[in-house]
């Protein structure tokens, strides 16, 4: 078996056939993580000016959000790898005259203007930098002393079952299946929150809390083999098998779903961290 994408192989994924499904599908996803936006931009002083770096900010959803609380007078520019991503967020925002731009660019390495932030935010976007602590150190330079860090990461594969139902249930049918990797930049590589805080800690940010946080997510069930079959390790599979075993997947990972299908609604608790810091000085 395969092991999870690498590095450049994570960038050739979110320029694929990832950040085609999530650009195609950006309506679903957010239906799926509304619940999540609150946790990162209800704090922000409505009407502020603050000027506000969203990382990894896929279709845009909580760039425009954020942009909603700052007002006229702020700046949210969301960043991201996937070139279909931003196109879906900036189309997004293309009838509204929220404060908010899009960039093309991997956080990590990304030439920010120095201390030109009062808030770095992410939702589930930090995970997958091939070097964590360079990632957050250039974070830290983008960000002014005393700035906030606030951002939102999965918690162990073993409290999210819903994550990795189906790529369990094809597993028989796809041997192939990459295999999670700890500490390896993807999904769950946040999941051991002493690890997040040693990164904080060796990148110029203080004051870190990192505190539980599981949500309840609802999608409709006559979009939930639309989910699995175009996201995820699945997802990502799927295009390159005949139809007959297509098929078969399909029909073995709805059924292992069921669990979680409640009256044409399909529900389940996200356990996640959310980790709050402050750029030190």
């Amino acid at each position: 078996m395969s092991s999870e994408p690498q590095p450049a192989e994570q960038i050739t994924q979110w320029n694929g056939r990832s950040g085609q499904a999530w650009s195609q599908s950006a309506g679903l996803m957010d239906q799926v993580l509304q619940p999540f936006e609150g946790l990162l931009v209800d704090s922000i002083a409505a009407g502020s000016g603050a000027r506000i770096l969203d990382v990894g900010c896929g279709a845009g959803a909580t760039t425009l959000a954020a942009a909603r609380r700052v007002g006229p007078a702020g700046a949210v520019v969301g960043v991201d790898i996937s070139e279909a991503m931003i196109t879906a967020a900036r189309a997004r925002v293309q009838d509204t005259d929220a404060p908010v731009s899009f960039v093309i660019d991997d956080a990590q390495t990304a030439v920010f203007a120095p201390a030109s932030f009062d808030l770095i935010m992410s939702r589930f976007g930090v995970m997958f930098f091939p070097d964590s602590v360079a990632a957050f150190t250039n974070l830290r330079r983008a960000a002014r002393d005393s700035a906030a860090l606030r951002f939102l990461c999965w918690r162990g594969i073993d409290q999210n079952p819903f994550m990795t139902t189906a790529e369990r249930a094809a597993a028989p049918l796809l041997p192939n299946l990459p295999v999670r990797q700890p500490d390896q930049p993807g999904q769950f590589a946040f999941a051991d929150e002493h690890r997040v805080r040693a990164i904080l800690d060796k990148s110029g940010w203080g004051d870190i809390t990192i505190r539980p946080a599981d949500v309840e997510c609802t999608l409709p069930e006559e979009h939930l083999v639309r989910y699995f079959s175009r996201f995820g390790v699945v997802g990502l599979a799927l295009p390159d098998v005949d139809e007959a075993t297509r098929t078969g997947v399909v029909e073995t990972v709805r059924a292992a779903f069921e669990p979680f299908v409640h009256a044409g609604t399909v529900r389940f608790t996200a356990a996640c961290w959310s980790v709050e810091a402050t750029a030190a000085h």
